[in-house]
């Protein structure tokens, strides 16, 4: 026995409904995916610039110090310098008497 058109024609509207339903859930389902997928990638960017940040912190902390230790010597350095020309000086102040 054959359904009725109107019974027919009314559960091929419902299928047809459902395969709608199902496509609209596949593709949101795949936006979905898609943007873990991004959010990923950023997470693992992000890792990277910190490690590149504490590795840049750390090479500026390294060329700190030592720009502090060059500036020590220097002022070591210019300190004996005019220590010795004062020396130079006074021995010959007392060599042209």
């Amino acid at each position: 026995m054959n359904p009725p058109s109107g019974e027919s024609s009314a559960l091929h509207a419902a299928l047809r409904r459902f395969d709608s339903a199902v496509e609209a859930l596949e593709a949101a389902i795949q936006r979905r995916l898609e943007v873990e997928r991004q959010e990923a990638a950023l997470a693992q960017q992000l890792h990277v610039l910190g490690a590149d940040r504490s590795r840049l912190a750390d090479a500026l902390d390294g060329a700190q110090s030592r720009a502090d230790r060059l500036e020590t010597a220097n002022e070591e350095v210019s300190r004996r310098l005019g220590s010795a020309m004062e020396t130079i000086r006074a021995v010959l102040a007392a060599q042209q008497r």
